[in-house]
């Protein structure tokens, strides 16, 4: 079977061996990050529905988890808000009903948890991973650039109100985009309500390939020290710390030199990769990112978006 909504397994620096379900339309989300590796959103909506056919899903589940793959993590992930498809939790249930032996984790930006039935569709996961950027409105949307019908308060009330009825692991993940949430009034906002949300981790994120727009740049060492600082009294985690992924088992070495001899042809976007290789964009994204940590590509800003090409040695 020719998989359209799994993809991997990818080599994740924070979940190991991961496959991924991508049970949304590229690009459809309820934010518009500034930062978002996979570029700017087409469809920015908060409209549930059920995007993609879960019995579709599902039937290439049961093709691939047959064949007992040895697996961290099933995470639903992709190129938009999973929480998004209306049957995220009849997927979730079938996993645990039918290969109770994989953990289930859920990448999402957590806007729609102040929606009870959205908690009440992932309840049954191991591990949530939701984002909290910013609390002041006005970071709130220049980082994420939001829906109208969201605001940050029920974005926070439903992060809350989540772990007082979840019993597995939420890693909150801040993305820090200097200049805007790295001042001392927004990590002191940002460490409060953190504090009310109790999760079990706070991973802080920063830049490292270019994102939706080109003038977010990476924190520098000095001010990743500073953010940090403000929460030392948590459990606090730097995902640049996390393993390099070509030490990963999953970490295909084949994928890696397509890329590499695709692009030694002609410079290459994310996406241009993806349809040429038939690789979804997130596993694509992965394997650019580790070339770009070990020099060996680098990136360049046209009016297409952002090209990938080999680095003269």
């Amino acid at each position: 079977m020719k998989y359209q909504y799994i993809f991997g397994p990818v080599p994740s620096r924070r979940l190991g061996i991961s496959l991924g379900i991508d049970p949304i339309p590229f690009k459809t989300c309820t934010y518009n990050c500034v930062y978002c590796e996979c570029g700017a959103t087409t469809n920015l909506t908060t409209e549930r529905k059920e995007y993609i056919p879960v019995k579709d899903i599902i039937a290439e589940l049961k093709d691939y988890l047959d064949g007992n793959p040895k697996l961290d993590y099933i995470t639903f992930s992709g190129s938009g808000e999973p929480t998004l498809n209306i049957g995220i939790g009849k997927i979730i249930d079938f996993l645990k009903g039918n290969y109770p032996q994989y953990k289930i984790a859920v990448l999402t930006n957590g806007s729609l948890l102040y929606q009870k039935e959205v908690r009440d569709e992932i309840i049954r996961a191991d591990l949530v991973m939701p984002s909290l950027d910013a609390v002041s409105e006005q970071a709130f949307r220049r980082i994420n650039r939001a829906d109208n019908r969201l605001d940050i308060q029920k974005i926070i009330y439903g992060l809350i109100e989540f772990r007082k009825e979840f019993k597995g692991g939420i890693w909150l993940e801040i993305f820090i985009v200097p200049g805007i949430n790295d001042t001392d009034s927004e990590l002191k906002l940002l460490r409060e309500d953190i504090m009310k949300i109790n999760p079990t981790y706070v991973q802080i994120n920063s830049l490292d390939r270019p994102g939706t727009e080109n003038w977010v740049k990476p924190i520098n060492s000095v001010s990743l020290k500073k953010v940090v600082s403000y929460f030392k009294d948590l459990p606090v985690e730097v995902i640049g710390n996390f393993k390099s992924r070509e030490k990963i088992a999953s970490f295909d070495h084949n994928i890696e030199e397509r890329i590499i001899a695709t692009i030694r042809r002609r410079p290459c976007t994310a996406e241009d990769l993806s349809e040429t290789l038939g690789i979804h964009i997130n596993e694509i994204n992965k394997y650019l990112q580790s070339l770009l940590e070990r020099n060996i590509i680098k990136v360049q800003n046209l009016e297409r978006g952002f090209f990938f090409k080999i680095k003269n040695r």
